[in-house]
């Protein structure tokens, strides 16, 4: 008889192929550590290096529905449900864009932007259908998170020693596009921009990762688990936001705070008032005047010539509006400087996309934040009710963005704002994953039987 071995017993975790999460938590990476102002080589147009792991997601996630060993998760999902009209109402207004004359420049453009948009498509399905399980979901956010905190590091620097380190930032295979400074000026002080395009745009991405950041410190704290680190995350991600000295993000972030502190329990309410007034402390003191300055944006707001400049070409708007309501006259084919600036997402969408256009794009953010508060409710698991409500508060920071200024033109507001959008989708799929009887990851014992 032949003897049969049993394995080796090992203390190592099973190793995990690679999946959804993993390129998920890749193209976060590349989208926040990498500067924006790099592009791909080689290419008749400009093409961030995100932007080709995006593409090379839409191609993934196309390959995985005709199969069934890639690991796409089927059955239907309302987030996915909201991307595929967005997609189609972006394709429609590009095919009536493309059948009516366009300058060629305009009809370049539109190209460009489409090849965006798909990537931008590609990233939330991937993270809808590829990212299965609170565990990868986690991996997803704690890396956004990080990488947050990175970004504060580096607008930090720009900030205190008006020294920009991502000009030492080398990246094979790419080029400098532009010559935007990372680092700009308001009033005597500097304005951060770290690796992204733009200071406002540094202010909402900050804004869009302090929740989970704050999701993550105070999960870790109330079972027992070292903290220190995430709060030292959160500290930094803040940082990073105020270091931007802009709007946009204060405003995004009081509108998450709201939906935050009308959930959160009385004990944490206190704790995060107490925190909010330290950390201004600190701020005061390690940057005199940049806390004042931006309470200034807020004071007389209605003699503001940002805010003026903002509400001046309403009237452009509608008129353009007016010529093509429903579809719009196709995306990218307004574009700076042969047009006015629209500092508004939602203008923005409704010359180029229609109203159509616009309810796409509300819809899509809408049920986004719907699914995470719907996997909140339906989960008995407090660690997830409470992600539910962090990854909602985020999205409603985009929802507030897209009226402050045009988020979709900045890559990295846009790549954070679409992998957020897919993991509400993946969030609220992993829920009702859960058998009745069977308990969460973290779920103490009787908790759902108690439902």
């Amino acid at each position: 008889m032949t003897a049969v071995l049993a394995p080796p017993v090992t203390d190592r975790p099973a190793r995990r192929r690679a999946d959804g999460a993993t390129f998920a938590a890749l193209f976060v990476v590349i989208l926040m550590i990498v500067p924006a102002r790099l592009i791909l080589r080689g290419l008749p147009f400009a093409l961030t290096p995100a932007e080709a792991v995006g593409l090379f997601a839409a191609l993934w996630w196309m390959c995985a529905h005709f199969t069934l060993t890639l690991g796409a998760a089927k059955g239907a999902n309302p987030v996915r449900t909201a991307v595929y009209l967005y997609a189609v109402a972006y394709l429609a207004s590009y095919a009536q864009a493309a059948v009516a004359y366009l300058e060629p420049r305009q009809l370049d453009l539109a190209d460009h932007i489409g090849v965006i948009a798909l990537a931008l498509v590609g990233v939330a399905l991937v993270a809808c259908d590829g990212v299965h399980g609170r565990d990868r979901i986690d991996l997803v956010l704690k890396t956004a998170v990080v990488a947050g905190a990175i970004l504060g590091v580096i607008g930090g620097i720009q900030f205190l020693l008006s020294y920009d380190p991502t000009m030492d930032i080398v990246v094979p295979g790419t080029r400098v596009r532009g010559e935007a400074p990372a680092i700009l000026e308001r009033n005597g002080l500097n304005r951060a921009a770290a690796t992204t395009s733009h200071p406002i745009e540094f202010g909402v991405v900050c804004s869009m990762i302090l929740p989970i950041a704050l999701h993550y410190a105070f999960a870790a704290r109330e079972r027992g688990l070292p903290a220190l680190r995430w709060w030292v995350c959160c500290a930094l991600v803040a940082a990073g936001l105020v270091f931007s000295a802009s709007r946009s993000p204060v405003l995004g972030l009081l509108a998450a705070g709201l939906l935050l502190l009308s959930h959160w329990p009385a004990r944490r309410r206190v704790q995060a008032i107490i925190a909010l007034v330290f950390f201004l402390a600190v701020v005061r003191l390690a940057a005199p005047g940049l806390v004042g300055a931006i309470a200034g944006l807020f004071d007389n707001i209605g003699n503001d010539s940002s805010i003026r400049y903002r509400t001046a070409d309403y009237a452009i708007a509608l008129n353009a509006i007016e010529q093509h309501p429903l579809l719009g006259r196709g995306h990218g084919t307004w574009y700076p400087p042969y047009d006015i600036v629209f500092d508004n997402q939602y203008l923005l969408t409704a010359v180029e996309g229609g109203l159509l256009g616009v309810a796409t794009l509300v819809g899509l953010f809408g049920t986004a934040i719907w699914a995470a508060l719907r996997a909140r409710y339906l989960s008995s698991d407090p660690t997830t009710r409470d992600l539910g409500l962090s990854l909602a508060a985020s999205l409603l920071v985009t929802l507030v963005g897209c009226a402050t200024f045009d988020l979709n033109s900045f890559e990295t507001t846009s790549g954070i704002a679409f992998l957020f959008v897919g993991l509400s989708g993946a969030l609220l799929r992993s829920v009702r994953a859960v058998p009745d009887g069977v308990r969460a990851p973290g779920e103490p014992a009787g908790d759902r039987a108690a439902r």
